[in-house]
C-alpha cells in the first residue's frame, strides 16, 4: 500500500510536468489543479464576517455578534438564513456561467469546497441537502442542473445525505435573467413541490438548500416556502455567489 501511494505521487509529479496546472477561470499556470491563479484569486470578494446573521449581507464594519441588517428586519425571510461564498462579480460571475452555460462541471468541486467553509457549520450539521430543481424540459435541454452538481459535492464533502429527488419543479418558469423584483415573484409562484411519498423526508429535519447565485431570493424562497410547509425545521441557503443591490 506504502509503494502504491508512492508510485501514485511519482505519477502525479509527472503528469504535473506534462500537463501543469491551469487555473480553473484564466487557463494560466496555477499551484495546483482544480485551482485559481493568484491574480485571479484576488480579484474574488469573498463574503466575510462581518454580516448580518440572517440575510448573510456583508457590513462595512463590525456591530457586533447577532447584528441583523435593516432588510433582514423590515422584511424577514422564510427561511432561516442565507450564507454565499462571493459576490457575483468578476472571476466568481465567470464560474458561475462556466458551470451553467458552458458546461465546466469540472468547476463544480472546487466550488462546493468553498461553499462549505461559507455554510458558517450548518452544512456540517443538517440532516440533509437539498437542490433547487429544474423543470424536466429544462434538464432535458441542458441536460444537468448545476445546482444539483454543487449539491452532490458538498453532499460528499460533508458527508451529509443529498435529497436530489425530493423537492421538485412543477411549473416550466421562464428565465430569471432580466425580470424585476415582483415579476420573479410571480414566476416561481406554486412553481415547487414535495414529491409524492417524500415528505417524510423533509418533516422535522435541518435542511441546507443549494443554488448557484443568489439575486432577489424569489426562487429560493419559493423553494423554502414549501420545505417550511412539509415540516423542516430550518432551512438554510446557501450559494456560491450573490448579487447586491448597492455598494457594501
Amino acid at each position: 500500500m506504502i509503494g502504491g501511494a508512492i508510485l501514485l505521487r511519482a505519477l502525479g509529479a509527472v503528469a504535473d510536468v506534462v500537463y501543469p496546472p491551469g487555473c480553473s477561470a484564466c487557463g494560466a499556470v496555477a499551484g495546483a489543479h482544480r485551482g485559481l491563479c493568484g491574480g485571479c484569486w484576488s480579484k474574488i470578494r469573498f463574503i466575510e464576517r462581518p454580516y448580518c446573521d440572517v440575510l448573510g449581507l456583508p457590513f462595512s464594519h463590525d456591530l457586533g455578534s447577532g447584528i441583523l441588517s435593516a432588510e433582514a428586519i423590515a422584511n424577514p425571510p422564510v427561511f432561516d438564513r442565507l450564507r454565499s461564498v462571493a459576490l457575483h462579480e468578476g472571476v466568481a460571475r465567470d464560474l458561475v456561467h462556466g458551470l451553467k452555460y458552458r458546461d465546466r462541471t469540472d468547476l463544480a468541486p472546487m466550488m462546493a469546497g468553498w461553499m462549505l467553509r461559507a455554510g458558517d457549520g450548518f452544512v456540517e450539521t443538517a440532516d440533509a441537502i437539498v437542490p433547487v430543481p429544474l423543470h424536466r424540459l429544462r434538464m432535458m435541454s441542458r441536460k444537468f442542473n448545476q445546482a444539483a452538481e454543487l449539491s452532490r459535492h458538498l453532499a460528499r464533502l460533508a458527508d451529509r445525505p443529498l435529497l436530489a429527488a425530493t423537492l421538485l419543479r412543477v411549473k416550466r418558469t421562464s428565465q430569471q435573467v432580466g425580470l424585476g423584483q415582483k415579476a420573479r415573484e410571480e414566476n416561481v409562484r406554486s412553481a415547487f413541490s414535495i414529491a409524492e411519498g417524500k415528505q417524510s423526508d423533509i418533516f422535522g429535519r435541518r435542511i441546507v438548500l443549494i443554488d448557484d447565485v443568489y439575486t432577489t431570493g424569489a426562487t429560493v424562497s419559493a423553494a423554502a416556502k414549501v420545505l417550511k410547509k412539509a415540516g423542516a425545521a430550518d432551512v438554510t441557503v446557501l450559494t456560491f455567489a450573490r448579487a447586491l443591490s448597492g455598494p457594501i
